[in-house]
């Protein structure tokens, strides 16, 4: 069996890191290391994280002495990480049982090296406000317009990211990892179940909206090197699609 490495950077998110672990940790596919990022150069909540690693000998726990971001940390994750197979969970996300047997046995049957599902949108306290289903495949030419892949949803082959990495910014960080495969050459596939929860907070950087767009105008600008009126305009479809989506909650 397979091994499969699930990175979970955490950072003030106390009040939702055990549920994501335990997401983990119980689901049926058992050969599992978790590896938690401690991304708080401070010493609050690293006694919780020391906690919860006694619950499972699969955890593992990296802690950073500065606060290096999510996308930074899940690098670190994946340089120390020993699967085939790199899942990520963000800390406030929570996975269902069959998240990893389902989506393993899916991506094994057709040879898939990257894969993601569809996913429940759920407020703090765990209500479900929407749902995503996820495109069967996508192209790059979609994913440049609209970002529609749940990060806690995706799983790859480890030998797919050997040359790429999280960039380090504070939002969009894994949209660019995803456009920088798709653009190599690395087919994107979906497993059209609902096999995660997505939270939804309202002081999340997620919600940031001026930070999106300097960051949305980043990942064209910087990232896909697009000129100057190039990024403005894929800036502006991104947004109007986030809006859509967003009207749909």
């Amino acid at each position: 069996m397979c091994l499969i490495s699930v990175i979970i950077p955490f950072y003030k998110k106390h009040q939702f890191i055990e549920k994501s672990v335990d997401s983990a940790i119980n689901q049926l596919f058992k050969n599992i290391e978790i590896i938690i990022i401690h991304d708080d150069p401070s010493d609050k909540d690293f006694s919780l994280i020391e906690r919860i690693k006694k619950k499972d000998k699969r955890i593992k726990i990296i802690r950073n002495t500065k606060n290096l971001g999510a996308g930074v940390s899940r690098n670190l994750g994946i340089t120390v990480s020993k699967g085939e197979y790199i899942a990520f969970l963000d800390a406030d996300d929570v996975w269902y049982p069959d998240k990893l047997t389902l989506q393993i046995d899916f991506m094994k049957s057709k040879n898939i090296e990257f894969s993601h599902t569809s996913y429940e949108i759920v407020n703090e306290n765990g209500n479900i406000l929407s749902e995503r289903i996820s495109p069967t495949q996508l192209e790059f030419n979609q994913l440049i317009k609209s970002c529609d892949i749940g990060l806690s949803s995706v799983i790859l082959k480890k030998t797919i990211i050997k040359n790429f990495e999280f960039p380090s910014l504070k939002t969009k960080e894994d949209y660019v990892f995803w456009l920088m495969l798709s653009k190599s050459g690395i087919k994107i596939y979906s497993l059209n179940k609902i096999l995660m929860k997505w939270r939804k907070l309202d002081n999340s950087l997620s919600n940031n909206i001026l930070q999106k767009l300097i960051d949305g105008f980043r990942v064209y600008n910087i990232y896909l090197k697009y000129n100057f009126i190039l990024s403005l305009k894929c800036l502006f479809i991104l947004s109007v699609n986030f809006i859509i989506k967003k009207n749909r909650l």
